[in-house]
């Protein structure tokens, strides 16, 4: 029997009308939640990212800002723009678009964001905190893997997930946030001998690689939840995932497909993240 194939823009208008409505709560008393995007050159890419990212703060009632820099700003200059920021009340997240020019340290330039309004999660602070399980932000592909996952019914917990790559963005997060959720969580990436003997022992399967139709039928145990975060071109110049969907779909019980699940998942998360952060801001300033 094929695959339940989920649904991503239903899931994503229920996830973004609830923020609608916290975004309003605290517009209302005063506190509009506020993104700023900083674009350093041309990347056409990163331009489309983020005319979504300000369409979809439009949506819901976060105000936004985009500031576009030329190719030759100094790191110096991007971060002297970042501290107006930080102590900008009207800004409660700050989004530093990569890929940055090569002559920008991006992890010097991450590492100069307030934590608090840190809403991609890159910052060492949060980072850290996501490792000893404090409340705060989470970074929005793995929290919105998170929330596909319980918002169409699969139980996390007791359940062993396999995650497919080790990054700093996807892999290594998605892996603390399945185990906050109390799974048995096992990471496989490119030194990993006899991967497929591993994810075919997954119940829940992430994958994260970034290879087009790398996950095939022989990686996927029957019945499994296979969630595809990759964003790939294939020989046609079509986007696909990292799983071949024809094939996998055939085995997996729940499949998200690519594109239109896990891609504006991630941005209704940063907006959540958003939102998160106005609200945490407006309770400091009460209790001051």
């Amino acid at each position: 029997m094929p695959a339940h194939v989920i649904n991503g823009k239903e899931l994503v208008s229920s996830i973004r009308e609830e923020i609608r409505s916290d975004a309003a709560a605290l517009t209302a008393e005063g506190n509009q939640p506020g993104l700023v995007v900083v674009i350093v050159g041309e990347d056409p890419a990163s331009q489309v990212y983020v005319r979504n990212k300000a369409k979809a703060c439009d949506d819901v009632g976060i105000y936004s800002e985009v500031h576009r820099l030329p190719e030759q700003t100094t790191q110096e200059e991007l971060i002297a723009l970042i501290h107006t920021f930080n102590k900008n009340s009207k800004i409660n997240g700050i989004l530093v678009q990569s890929p940055l020019p090569k002559h920008i340290n991006e992890e010097t330039v991450v590492d100069e964001i307030d934590p608090a309004k840190d809403v991609d999660c890159f910052h060492p602070v949060n980072v850290g905190n996501l490792m000893i399980g404090k409340d705060g932000m989470k970074p929005c592909t793995p929290h919105g893997v998170i929330e596909i996952l319980k918002r169409t019914g699969v139980q996390i917990a007791g359940k062993h997930a396999v995650v497919v790559g080790r990054s700093n963005i996807v892999g290594k997060p998605m892996a603390m946030l399945l185990l906050r959720e109390h799974a048995t969580v096992t990471v496989v990436h490119s030194r990993t001998p006899n991967m497929e003997e591993i994810t075919k022992q997954a119940d829940i399967l992430v994958s994260a690689v970034g290879k087009a139709n790398f996950i095939k039928t022989h990686h996927v145990k029957p019945g499994a939840v296979v969630i595809d975060v990759g964003i790939n071109r294939n020989a046609e110049g079509k986007v696909t995932g990292d799983v071949d969907f024809e094939e996998v779909k055939e085995v997996a019980s729940t499949i998200t497909p690519v594109p239109g699940v896990v891609g504006p998942m991630t941005i209704t998360m940063l907006l959540r993240n958003t939102v998160d952060a106005a609200s945490r801001a407006a309770r400091a300033n009460v209790s001051v």
